[in-house]
């Protein structure tokens, strides 16, 4: 899009660009007049006062830094001491969501992940990694989030934040399957006719 006044064309980036130019020699309560100012006398209602002084401040605003340190997994396995496939893969998500670096950080996992971190992290893979999720959702500690992704719940979270490494006396829970208890079934009784 070009803008044509006095015999100068512009495009809309150069314009954009002349108008920060202009603003960023003000100081940033200066700014927020000159905007205004500038919308009153073109006649454009763009947004209210208080959300520009908002986005003004907070953009300029230093980011604070993240309260989590940022860690490796392999050494956040050898801290939480995961006894199952079932609580690494927990602690894989809670790791992804609240440890990894900024660009590897997520709150949802799939089998890649699973797949990845367990390799880096020295974790002997599970015989069946495709369902290891699935038996983590049913044991409790995720959420599924579609398509083949999970997400750690809040009972996965204060496993991993709380309960690892477990003590000697709590017995976790072993492998990727739930054992099943054996019960004798008892012979039927045949029927009189």
């Amino acid at each position: 899009m070009t803008e044509k006044k006095e015999g100068v064309t512009k495009t809309l980036g150069q314009a954009i660009d002349e108008i920060i130019q202009a603003l960023q020699s003000l100081e940033q309560s200066s700014r927020v007049t000159a905007i205004k100012a500038t919308c009153e006398h073109l006649n454009i209602s763009l947004i209210e006062e208080s959300k520009i002084e908002h986005h003004i401040e907070t953009s300029h605003r230093p980011a604070m830094p993240t309260t989590s340190k940022t860690i490796d997994i392999k050494t956040l396995k050898e801290q939480k001491k995961p006894s199952s496939a079932i609580e690494m893969a927990a602690l894989v998500a809670f790791y992804l969501s609240e440890h990894a670096s900024e660009i590897d950080r997520k709150d949802e996992v799939d089998v890649d992940d699973m797949v990845k971190y367990f390799k880096q992290s020295g974790f002997k893979l599970p015989q069946r990694p495709k369902v290891l999720l699935v038996n983590a959702k049913n044991a409790g500690y995720f959420d599924s989030a579609g398509g083949g992704k999970y997400k750690l719940n809040p009972v996965g979270y204060n496993l991993v934040a709380h309960n690892l490494p477990r003590s000697q006396s709590e017995s976790p829970i072993k492998g990727t399957r739930a054992k099943k208890r054996k019960t004798k079934s008892k012979p039927e009784r045949k029927r009189s006719s």
